[in-house]
């Protein structure tokens, strides 16, 4: 045959199928049990703490203030001129008040413990979820020693194998006994604690108190406010055997002071928690261990956790819903710094404590402009937990 005649190779092609890479996105990665961050409008984000946040790093703070007078010197401005005088005047008084709440809080929760994370243990009730998983996850991944309590099992957690450098012990803080023996084993597994932050809390059953079931109002001062009191109990007492002390973190509420209608249990329950806390910190300071135990209270607003994901709040720009993940940070640098004190996020609740010295006219009118009471009633029942889906306890 020929050269001619020779029918070039009919070139084969084999059709191969690739996987594309799985893309890891943020709801991917994200434990079922940390809420997404909420979809909100433009317009929410404009708060009062936005602009008080503005002016503090501006106007208000005293480096800005003093850079004023420096600028009015360079431009030859006599020292006897108006203007000079005021500035420098308005500036001093900015650096008075400044250095005068340094000194309160010196008086008021004393020197900061020495803070070392490779000694740190940390114990966080009510962990599997919200707030408490938030510091969880900040502290594990810091390499610090963390041991989660929650009632619920392991297993029943979605997205817990996700969670890195946590110990988890299933135990009801409710029971005494069951901390007890919970304390035992993280002291033999990770050492003595030395940080205690109790985030758990029950369930919101937003019912008036007269057709409240009292098995829910005691399973809220149950959990609420008798797992505080066990667990400050049973942990305090190894604290203060630790070389550099320890911290307890107290997760309470500004409506254990405002009261709103729907709300008696946990209002009652967050009103002794704020109690019970205050009265520990004074005892610890008049005992022989002085501030070896540093306290500190988190009274909150709304938090966008599971805990009141059916609450709409009633004035987004005076009491917006916090991120879990901004109040986790805040308690987190407090902790840090060995510091005690108070957190009152967002700003409204920094001025709830002026709310009881109004005559009781105002309250009344304040009460019915912000709305605080209809915020329960106006919510969804449909989108509120249900008992079996809530029959644990969630972090605040």
């Amino acid at each position: 045959m020929s050269s001619e005649n020779k029918r070039p190779p009919i070139p084969t092609t084999t059709t191969t199928t690739t996987t594309p890479p799985r893309i890891l996105t943020s709801s991917s990665s994200r434990p079922a049990s940390i809420p997404p961050p909420r979809e909100t409008q433009w317009y929410e984000h404009l708060t009062l703490d936005l602009f008080v946040t503005a002016l503090n790093h501006t106007i208000l703070h005293p480096f800005v203030a003093w850079v004023i007078v420096l600028c009015l010197r360079a431009q030859a401005y006599r020292y006897t001129h108006p203007a000079f005088i005021t500035a420098a005047a308005y500036a001093a008084f900015l650096s008075l008040l400044h250095a005068a709440s340094g000194v309160s809080d010196r008086i008021g929760f004393g020197l900061p413990r020495d803070v070392d994370r490779s000694e740190e243990v940390v114990v966080i009730t009510g962990g599997a979820s919200g707030l408490g998983l938030l510091v969880a996850r900040i502290y594990g991944l810091r390499g610090v020693s963390v041991a989660v309590l929650d009632v619920k099992a392991e297993a029943e957690i979605e997205g817990w194998e996700e969670v890195c450098g946590v110990d988890y012990y299933q135990c009801d803080v409710g029971d005494r006994v069951q901390v007890e023996e919970t304390a035992k084993k993280i002291e033999k597994d990770l050492g003595t604690p030395t940080v205690l932050m109790n985030c758990a809390a029950a369930r919101i059953n937003a019912q008036p108190l007269l057709s409240l079931p009292s098995e829910a109002f005691q399973k809220t001062i149950q959990t609420n406010l008798m797992a505080v009191a066990h667990t400050c109990q049973v942990f305090v007492p190894r604290m203060l055997t630790a070389k550099n002390g320890g911290t307890i973190v107290n997760i309470s509420s500004v409506v254990g002071q405002l009261c709103p209608v729907g709300l008696s249990d946990y209002s009652a329950s967050k009103a002794g928690l704020s109690a019970l806390h205050r009265t520990l910190e004074t005892e610890l300071r008049m005992s022989e261990h002085g501030n070896k135990v540093k306290m500190v209270l988190v009274e909150c607003g709304q938090i966008s956790t599971p805990l009141f994901n059916f609450v709409k709040t009633p004035n987004s720009f005076f009491a917006p819903v916090l991120e879990p993940i901004h109040v986790a940070q805040e308690v987190v640098s407090v902790v840090d710094q060995g510091r005690g004190g108070v957190i009152r996020m967002p700003t409204f609740a920094m001025l709830v404590n002026w709310y009881a010295v109004l005559p009781v006219g105002l309250q009344r009118i304040a009460r019915y402009i912000s709305g605080i009471d209809l915020a329960i009633a106006k919510s969804t029942p449909s989108s509120q937990p249900s008992q079996s889906e809530s029959k644990h306890a969630e972090a605040d």
